[in-house]
């Protein structure tokens, strides 16, 4: 099975009904916003086209490249890993310390601990030798 993690942006590769009663077809944009019983599900942030505000405040359709412009959400919904493929991984689209957090949110409280006391070495290993 495929695991994705937290912030991965995926594509669907079938159908699936939105909660709104509407359809993301395959194909479909997203994000992982949350997993489910350690990868078996997946909250996925699906994107539809590209808009941005015009001077009234008015929704209008615009290209990635124009400033202001956004993506759509069009649903958040359970998605199963069958039904995605990878598009890029988190760890290319954030930096390294926000890629970190969003691991550590998904380990237990002592593999935290764990995490912190090697931050703490290589911080210690990183401080000059001082001299007393």
């Amino acid at each position: 099975m495929t695991r994705f993690q937290l912030f991965d942006g995926v594509k669907l590769i079938e159908d699936i009904s939105l909660t709104d009663g509407g359809v993301a077809q395959a194909g479909t944009t997203g994000a992982i916003v949350e997993v489910l019983g350690e990868g078996k599900a997946y909250i996925v942030e699906l994107f539809g086209n590209w808009f941005k505000y015009d001077e009234q405040g008015d929704f209008i359709p615009a290209t990635q490249d124009e400033p202001g412009s956004f993506m759509e959400t069009i649903g958040v919904e359970t998605v199963y890993p069958h039904q995605l493929i990878l598009t890029i991984p988190a760890r290319e689209t954030m930096g390294v310390r926000e890629h970190l957090t969003a691991v550590l949110e998904n380990l237990s409280d002592d593999l935290v601990a764990e995490v912190r006391d090697f931050a703490e070495f290589l911080q210690q290993r990183q401080q000059p030798d001082q001299v007393s």
